[in-house]
């Protein structure tokens, strides 16, 4: 898989603008959350490791493509990756799902660990993590170096929108991580907010915008 991936799909288009739309109210916002969520696994999964294995139908016997291995951890970076994981669990239901929360510094724009919750399959499975947005990428570098940590042999980093600076600082910290995305926006401004973007997915998610 490359290192930047961005989903090229009608319907997932469709859904991010809606998302951006200052207009959508939240109960809707979660719902295309969790739509784009499941695309981007879709996309996210494309390569993973596979072989074949005998499938008798009602009419005959074949050799059909299957997973060579378990499904990878979900891993949501909390509050907002939960969102996108909902989506997620619909197209791998039987994954182990794992947390990461992080909380950002409005004025440093670092990021704070508060929480760690890992599945201990992802040592074999490896994980695929959510945040909806890679905007300066420091909360990004730091969960990625969590799951890592954590044991993950391998991971994939997925996001409805990046910033090119976000793209820039995590494929420098992590460059064997590929980061799936529905959209490269423009730039950043001046605080650390992706534009044109779509605010702050967390507070629109859950209606705690002020």
């Amino acid at each position: 898989m490359s290192a930047l991936t961005i989903a090229d799909h009608a319907l997932l288009s469709h859904r991010m603008a809606e998302l951006r739309d200052v207009a959508t109210p939240s109960p809707r916002f979660r719902r295309l959350l969790a739509e784009i969520g499941a695309m981007l696994t879709m996309e996210a999964t494309r390569n993973l490791p596979s072989t074949t294995r005998r499938v008798t139908t009602p009419l005959t016997e074949m050799d059909h493509r299957v997973l060579a291995g378990p499904e990878p951890v979900l891993v949501a970076v909390l509050r907002a990756g939960l969102g996108l994981l909902e989506g997620a669990m619909q197209v791998l239901p039987d994954a182990p799902v794992g947390h990461v929360g992080l909380a950002r510094d409005e004025h440093t724009l670092k990021p704070s660990q508060y929480l760690l919750r890992m599945p201990p399959e992802v040592t074999l499975r490896g994980a695929i993590l959510y945040d909806p947005m890679l905007a300066t990428g420091g909360s990004a570098i730091a969960a990625v170096a969590r799951v890592k940590e954590a044991g993950a042999p391998h991971l994939r980093f997925v996001c409805a929108l990046a910033a090119p600076e976000g793209v820039a600082k995590l494929r420098a910290a992590h460059p064997d991580v590929p980061i799936i995305t529905a959209a490269l926006d423009e730039r950043l401004n001046e605080r650390g907010f992706i534009v044109p973007g779509l605010g702050d997915a967390g507070d629109r998610c859950f209606g705690t915008e002020g």
